[in-house]
Parts: C-alpha cells; sequence; structure tokens
C-alpha cells in the first residue's frame, strides 16, 4: 500500500527577510535596512517592527516614511550620460535631468550610482539594487573609474608627475592609479582613479591651474561605452551584473 505523499509547504519560499525586501525595494543596503529597522522607521500591515530577521510576505504591506515599498526585480541600466543633463532624480529648477534619458529603460524605479556634473559626459549606471550601488560607490570596494580629460593647454611635465604622485586638495589626498598622455600635445590625457569625491578629476586639473575643456567617463568598473552611443542607454547583461556583484 502506497503511502500518500506529504504536501510540501510553500510558505517558506514565499516569504523574505525584511531588510532584504527593503534593499530590492531600491531603499537601500541590507544593512542600511537593519538600521531602518530597529529604529522603528519601518511598518509591516499597519504596525511599527523592530524585530531583526522578520519574514514578510509579498502581500504584506511594508511602509516606509509613509511610501508603501514593492519589492521589484532588480534592473541594471548603463547610460552614455551627454553634457547639459545633470544627475538628480529631481530638479526644482526644471533643469534637464539624468532621469529623462532613462524613463523608458524599465517600469520600475531606478537610481544613478554615484553622479556626474552637468557638463561631464560618459558613463553612468542606474539600478534599483540599492546593495549593490552601496558597494560601489563605497570608497572601501575602489572601484575603477576612467576618464578621458581634455585640458586647456599641454600638460607640464612636473605637474603630470605631481598628478602622479598624488594632489592635496581641500579634502584630502587624491591617489591617482594611472595617467597616460592621448593627444599629440599633451593636453589630452587618461586618467584612472578609484575614488569618488565631487569634481574630484576636475579640481585636481584646476588646482594646477588648467581649465577642464572635456571631460568623459569611459570605463566605470569592469564596464565600458562600447557600442554605446551619447545620450543612449542599454541593459547590462547577466554577466556584467555578476562581474559587479563580485567586486570586493
Amino acid at each position: 500500500m502506497k503511502r500518500p505523499k506529504k504536501k510540501v509547504s510553500t510558505s517558506s519560499s514565499s516569504e523574505i527577510r525584511l531588510n532584504k525586501f527593503i534593499a530590492n525595494a531600491g531603499v537601500c543596503s541590507r544593512r542600511e535596512a537593519d538600521n531602518l529597522i530597529t529604529e522603528g522607521l519601518i511598518k509591516v500591515n499597519g504596525k511599527v517592527v523592530k524585530e531583526m530577521g522578520l519574514k514578510v510576505k509579498k502581500t504584506d504591506k511594508v511602509v516606509y516614511k509613509g511610501r508603501t515599498l514593492r519589492s521589484q526585480p532588480h534592473q541594471y541600466v548603463l547610460l552614455n550620460k551627454p553634457r547639459g543633463f545633470i544627475t538628480t532624480t529631481n530638479d526644482p529648477q526644471e533643469r534637464k535631468t539624468v532621469m529623462s534619458l532613462v524613463e523608458k529603460a524599465c517600469d520600475e524605479r531606478i537610481y544613478p550610482v554615484g553622479r556626474l556634473d552637468r557638463d561631464t559626459s560618459g558613463l553612468l549606471l542606474f539600478t534599483n539594487d540599492g546593495e549593490t550601488a552601496k558597494k560601489l560607490t563605497h570608497p572601501s570596494h575602489k572601484v575603477k573609474k576612467i576618464y578621458q580629460v581634455e585640458l586647456d593647454k599641454p600638460i607640464g611635465k612636473e605637474d603630470f608627475r605631481a598628478v602622479l604622485k598624488g594632489i592635496e586638495l581641500e579634502d584630502g589626498l587624491v591617489p591617482v592609479n594611472e595617467l597616460a598622455i592621448i593627444g599629440d600635445d599633451s593636453s589630452v590625457l587618461g586618467i584612472e582613479i578609484h575614488i569618488g569625491r565631487n569634481r574630484v578629476v576636475r579640481r585636481i586639473f584646476e588646482h594646477l591651474g588648467y581649465d577642464v575643456k572635456r571631460l568623459d567617463r569611459v570605463m566605470f568598473g569592469s564596464l565600458t561605452k562600447k557600442n554605446l552611443p551619447r545620450g543612449k542607454f542599454r541593459h547590462l547583461s547577466p554577466k556584467e551584473i555578476m562581474a559587479l556583484k563580485g567586486i570586493k
């Protein structure tokens, strides 16, 4: 006589840890989500929860700052940013923002990873994966960034050596990993840095008395501008996503 097969419960597979749910909604990383929970800033089904490790279902109502969160599939979108667009999700002055360039990329809300200033062009990544975004912008992970810089005049040999040695700015020393002359007259350079301070590349050369005529980010992590025209975007491949997630 055959024994009846036991029914397999699917409740556990439909549940997700609250901190992961918050991260999947694009709010922040899991670690930061733990802080939001312990500070009593998260409500589940109308009640404030402070319990670490709590699991929720997709049908549960999770609220942060009055906004109902939804666990979404992660999206990773790469934009070749043109000049003239600011890196912000919205602008009270109604200037052109990078969000208008990726508004048709996906249904999920995505956010820029780091920023490029208005007059800087090149690679800008967008995602709703808060955990990976945090990793890519944290200085301890030393994510590679390569820029092409066009100066108003050829760089002098002493200044070239000074940049490679590291320039001391108002917010500290700026380590430069690589520096190379691209143009024939030494006014076009390639520079590799692993830090993400505000306008840092421009400030390096301005500190030495140069005006930066053009600045273009040509590489971010392992991502390049190959086959990506200016002003266009594309979705990352699974291989590219795994490479980003694997950054130590």
